[in-house]
């Protein structure tokens, strides 16, 4: 157990929207007993100074850097999808370029050699697909873990499916080209691009496609999967993937985890073990190699915080 102990981190997102020194941020995490933290997408420039001092003094060490780290100057909130690979606006993709290159740079100055990429989504002249299934969901007041028992979500969810995967074909080819640029800045820096995949139905690469997409992509030694046990589990549970079955396909790529359970109302960002994940399987999927982040929503306490880490060493260990 000691050694999940000394692996596991604790992503920044639970604590920096109320931190105002990055110092003391540190500190407070590491007050609970994480020798390691991922500096996820809600890093404000005014909490760089005190996070490079901490990195410097050697009181913690960075796992992971979650792109956009640090956030742009104007920018006060996290906002990894702030720009997208997927873009057809040729402004925002130099937008998408400049803070992904700041993110790999101050990847290597804080010793972090894993950085997590969002890779769009679809876009829709007409209305968002998923957007028109989220309401009648919400009308109907069906739980999460209901869904697949009703036939009329079910033909409700492929029809929204048939009309993201036509959108993709104009997406992806811009995602994999946003790609190969960045892949060789990953490379001159000695880092990996560990692409995660996304909760949100309209958010790219289409699941079932995952292994195919990378394995698409150069330079395998600096580009990887991220596997974010929440995301996977919402999409389990909309019938969309298999969440075994996708960690098998994608096993052999695998660079780290997001690890938060999900509720039975479809909430992700819970504490480990209290919701519908079955953590003992993605413990098969673990290995030594992996960087392990928790990944808690700002709402929980610090002694659900606590619990969180004890559960995950323990069915880890």
């Amino acid at each position: 157990m000691s050694d999940i102990f000394d692996r596991l981190s604790l992503s920044t997102c639970w604590c920096s929207a109320r931190h105002t020194d990055g110092y003391e941020m540190v500190e407070e995490m590491v007050g609970l007993g994480f020798k390691r933290i991922e500096l996820s997408h809600g890093i404000r420039i005014s909490l760089v100074p005190g996070i490079l001092t901490a990195v410097e003094e050697g009181l913690v060490e960075i796992s992971s850097v979650h792109n956009f780290c640090p956030l742009p100057n104007s920018v006060q909130h996290a906002a990894p999808n702030l720009y997208e690979p997927s873009t057809p606006d040729k402004r925002e993709l130099r937008l998408w370029d400049q803070y992904t290159k700041q993110t790999l740079d101050f990847a290597v100055k804080v010793g972090a050699a894993r950085i997590v990429m969002h890779s769009g989504s679809t876009w829709y002249f007409f209305g968002s697909p998923e957007a028109k299934l989220e309401k009648w969901i919400e009308q109907k007041e069906l739980k999460a873990i209901d869904l697949l028992q009703n036939k009329e979500f079910m033909k409700r969810r492929n029809r929204a499916m048939k009309r993201i995967k036509k959108a993709s074909k104009a997406s992806m080819p811009r995602i994999i080209a946003s790609y190969e640029r960045a892949i060789p800045w990953a490379k001159e820096r000695n880092v990996r691009l560990c692409l995660e995949n996304r909760e949100g139905m309209e958010e790219m690469p289409i699941d079932a496609n995952y292994a195919d997409f990378l394995q698409a992509l150069p330079e395998h030694e600096h580009v990887g999967y991220w596997h974010d046990t929440g995301h996977a589990q919402i999409k389990h549970q909309l019938g969309l993937l298999d969440h075994r079955e996708h960690l098998t396909a994608m096993a052999d790529r695998l660079t780290g985890f997001h690890l938060h359970d999900v509720s039975e109302s479809g909430r992700d960002h819970q504490v480990p073990g209290t919701g519908t994940i079955d953590f003992k399987m993605i413990a098969e999927f673990v290995r030594p190699e992996h960087t392990l982040v928790l990944e808690l929503s700002p709402r929980l306490t610090t002694e659900q915080v606590l619990a969180s880490r004890q559960y995950i060493g323990e069915v880890l260990a």
